[in-house]
């Protein structure tokens, strides 16, 4: 069973004015597929302290993978992208891309996300937009293939597929 952390991402929502609904949504999602959440946290739209959970997430080895939401937008105040990044070791831009192009079949709106996925020490970081209708259409469109990279991530699995005979 893998462990998630979950953090939203919201001025709102870190002073209570807002009620965080995609936070729980990712935690239905992941528990009914068979994921362990480990924490739930809210944050303001502040770069440091983004980048801070991230880091203290993964050099913790506190969870095998991280998701946030919220911040991934055109608003000036959104940077969790930009925060993911710096906390990340690797890119891994497979996932986020493919996670625009799903969104992009239901509306022409998905190419506006500017979600970034990261690898830091043995977790994978995640950013799903920020309303629950487009957590509940990416995070379900990916989560079947996410166990396999974390297999490869943290050393469950060693390989990557079949190899080709020649």
């Amino acid at each position: 069973m893998y462990r998630v952390g979950i953090l939203t991402v919201s001025d709102k929502g870190s002073k209570g004015e807002r009620i965080d609904e995609s936070g729980p949504e990712i935690k239905r999602i992941i528990e009914e597929n068979g994921y362990e959440t480990v924490f739930m946290h809210i944050v303001p739209d502040e770069k440091d302290e983004i980048v801070r959970e991230m880091k203290e997430a993964a050099d913790g080895n506190l969870c095998d993978l991280f998701l946030t939401t919220g911040g991934t937008g055109f608003a000036e105040r959104d940077v969790t992208p930009e925060a993911t990044l710096e906390a990340g070791e690797k890119r891994v831009p497979g996932i986020p891309e493919a996670m625009r192009a799903y969104s992009m079949t239901i509306t022409p709106r998905g190419m506006l996300s500017r979600g970034e996925c990261v690898i830091r020490k043995k977790t994978l970081i995640l950013n799903l937009p920020g309303s629950v209708k487009s957590v509940r259409e990416n995070l379900e469109y990916v989560i079947g293939n996410l166990g396999h990279g974390l297999d490869i991530l943290t050393g469950r699995d060693s390989e990557c597929g079949t190899p080709h005979k020649h």
